[in-house]
């Protein structure tokens, strides 16, 4: 599982060595090695190589740019699959957590796992037309029943 590193640890006015690297995210030099091998620049004329503060940083967030993905209207996040996903059966529940806004809920369609979504109620009209979004109905409290329960003695009238 790739770690995220912070690019703000990086100062941008330092100069850094492969190990002060490697120290400040908590890595193996080794790993820093394979960033220089893979497009982190490197003042290696001379040694101890050195790599400037804001290049570190620059190459850091283009990583991190790289890994985002950006779901569709339709789509939810999985994350055990780090890809976005069309829900199973195109079927979603919402769940209602502010008068304004909730959460849809779905099952991934390849490891079967929750994806959850967060969204406003103005946007349910637009992903209704993509997925079949239920609103799952709130039961009615026992004390708001006009008939009474099969098993109590509220028929009795004592």
């Amino acid at each position: 599982m790739p770690k995220c590193f912070n690019p703000n640890l990086a100062k941008i006015h330092r100069n850094y060595t492969v190990e002060e690297v490697a120290l400040l995210f908590g890595i193996h030099k080794n790993t820093v090695r394979e960033w220089i091998k893979s497009g982190l620049p490197a003042c290696s004329e001379q040694r101890p190589a050195l790599i400037l503060g804001y290049q570190l940083r620059e190459f850091l967030q283009g990583k991190r740019q790289g890994r985002k993905r950006k779901c569709r209207l339709f789509e939810i996040y999985c994350l055990r699959c780090r890809e976005p996903k069309r829900p199973a059966g195109n079927m979603v529940d919402y769940e209602p957590m502010k008068p304004d806004s909730g959460r849809l809920i779905g099952l991934c369609p390849d490891c079967e796992g929750l994806i959850n979504r967060y969204t406003s109620t103005a946007r349910l009209g637009p992903i209704r037309e993509h997925l079949e979004v239920r609103v799952p109905k709130a039961l009615e409290h026992i004390y708001k029943r006009s008939n009474a329960l099969v098993i109590s003695d509220f028929s009795k009238g004592v």
